[in-house]
């Protein structure tokens, strides 16, 4: 089994780091930078920023907020929210970022996975993929878009071996109805994702206690963990989390 990643997650929004729940009753929490550096030192493996506005708005990503956050951490860090074009993630990896995400963009225009891959790597490309439980489709999971305003009738487990196969190289899904929640990650909706791709899967959405961390890995069989809520709030550190994991068999980094 490989490391376990603890990949705190950056939600902002007008370049200022926020956390909502089921993706609205958002609130502020601070300045992503500032929260990037201290994660950076307390031993957190990655980080990923999202400006969660960013499409809805119609707009880039907040240059200034990610250019401020790329020199507060030391860790690679993933940009994601408003990445519409080969530009956009060019102009991103100039600024010093490891990875982006893409979710919208990439439903709207999914041959920008392939383009994106095979231009600047797989391994920088993330593909996050919004769900919410359906009783229509196969998997009982439907891709949302939009910050999770708009549905698309698209499988989520169909849509995660497709963005497989145009060469993404990681997916990180969410579930809209446990995201802030802290009831738990949605534990059949990421296994059917992480079962159905060689991809690493990133679980992310609603940890609320370090079993939920558990079992994102053991149930869920995710390959990292993303957190948001329970280390914003100070719930737990990251070397909690980390020991609590290797307490319970899960190989993580230390350090």
């Amino acid at each position: 089994m490989q490391l376990v990643k603890i990949i705190p997650c950056l939600d902002t929004k007008d370049g200022r780091l926020v956390k909502g729940v089921n993706f609205v009753d958002v609130k502020d929490v601070g300045d992503p930078a500032e929260y990037a550096k201290a994660y950076s030192e307390a031993g957190a493996d990655e980080l990923v920023f999202l400006d969660i506005t960013a499409t809805l708005e119609g707009r880039q990503t907040r240059i200034e907020a990610v250019k401020r956050t790329v020199q507060a951490c030391s860790i690679p860090l993933t940009v994601g929210g408003g990445i519409r074009t080969i530009d956009d993630i060019q102009e991103m990896l100039d600024l010093g970022v490891s990875k982006l995400s893409m979710n919208s963009a990439a439903v709207k225009n999914p041959m920008i996975i392939e383009e994106a891959s095979k231009r600047f790597g797989s391994d920088k490309i993330t593909v996050a993929i919004d769900t919410r439980k359906s009783e229509t489709l196969p998997s009982g999971f439907e891709v949302v878009v939009s910050g999770g305003t708009k549905g698309t009738g698209i499988d989520a487990v169909e849509w995660a071996r497709r963005v497989e196969d145009l060469g993404a190289g990681a997916i990180l899904p969410t579930s809209m109805d446990t995201d802030g929640m802290q009831t738990g990650y949605d534990l059949p909706m990421t296994r059917a994702i992480a079962d159905a791709v060689k991809l690493p899967v990133i679980a992310s959405g609603g940890a609320g206690s370090l079993e939920d961390l558990y079992n994102g890995v053991v149930e869920g069989h995710a390959s990292s963990l993303l957190v948001a809520s329970i280390a914003h709030f100070g719930t737990f550190t990251i070397r909690q989390m980390k020991e609590y994991l290797t307490e319970r068999g899960v190989p993580v980094q230390l350090g």
